[in-house]
């Protein structure tokens, strides 16, 4: 499926895509007039070499192609990644909640051409939760401690109740998170989070929301929105998973506008709430999804 196809696709239900473009970039341009906002251990480097996206990636863009004919050459238009991201926002918004027993989270990690590692994890409501990687020697292990927030953005931890009562105003949503992590007891290895640190952890959580934690269609649709309203997001065209989107402070995402799932990331949070960085420019794959099924 081409690029046309896709958002197409994730638009064919309901509305039509001119009409849904419009309000969405008259949405984006108000929020970007009003300006932007931003315990544990975060940054952690995982995999390859560096972060540098294939120069060839940035050269593909999303040409969408009039409803009605037109007298001449074809008129085109640049899809930006701002437009992406609300597409995506929009089909989240429709995407079923999903339910089961678990929360499951597979993260696989590339090591070159030939290897690859894997992180899973398995979380209920109540806390219990399991883990498979290598250091379990990829066996499924429950975990001794149970955590009453078992559900992490960047150093802050949440109850499922409070996950999926999260703001749905792009601007609230990143206040309560802005507020969350001045709360909290964070720190890297230099020390307390600083003003920077707090933005950069505000960005990554609002990743989370998308990509790794079991957020309400609402919620994933906001912090969808709430990612497009910074300014330096970039459309890399189509990429293996879906279209290719540059974000601000260098991480990445690959997003199925189709469905508004996230299918890579360059930064994900792991189960105790610490930041992995993944070097590999193509990012991690990640498969986020309810389940009544827990591996032997």
């Amino acid at each position: 499926m081409n690029d046309l196809q896709t958002l197409r696709a994730a638009l064919a239900v309901e509305e039509p895509y001119q009409d849904v473009v419009d309000r969405s970039r008259h949405r984006l341009q108000n929020r970007i007039r009003g300006g932007r906002v931003s315990r544990r251990r975060t940054g952690r480097l995982i995999a390859g070499a560096g972060l540098t996206v294939a120069a060839a990636a940035a050269a593909v863009a999303i040409a969408v192609m009039p409803a009605a004919p037109v007298d001449g050459p074809a008129a085109v238009r640049t899809i930006s990644g701002q437009e992406v991201l609300l597409v995506a926002a929009t089909a989240a918004e429709r995407s079923p909640e999903g339910s089961g027993s678990y929360w499951h989270v597979k993260v696989t990690v590339a090591h070159g051409v030939a290897a690859s590692s894997e992180y899973e994890y398995w979380i209920k409501p109540d806390g219990q939760s399991w883990m498979r990687g290598a250091k379990t020697g990829g066996r499924v292990t429950p975990l001794k401690a149970h955590s009453a927030s078992p559900f992490s953005l960047v150093a802050v931890d949440l109850t499922l109740e409070q996950l999926r009562t999260l703001p749905t105003a792009p601007d609230a949503l990143k206040a309560w998170i802005a507020e969350a992590l001045e709360r909290s007891d964070a720190r890297t290895s230099a020390g307390e989070f600083t003003a920077s640190d707090r933005e950069q952890a505000g960005f990554q959580s609002l990743i989370s929301l998308v990509s790794t934690l079991p957020a309400t269609p609402e919620v994933r649709a906001t912090a969808f929105r709430a990612i497009a309203g910074y300014p330096g997001v970039e459309n890399l065209g189509t990429v293996p998973g879906g279209l290719g989107l540059s974000l601000p402070n260098g991480e990445r995402l690959v997003v199925d506008p189709a469905t508004g799932r996230v299918n890579r990331t360059s930064v994900f949070v792991t189960m105790d709430g610490a930041v992995a960085k993944v070097a590999d420019p193509a990012g991690a794959t990640i498969n986020a999804e309810w389940t009544d099924t827990l591996p032997a």
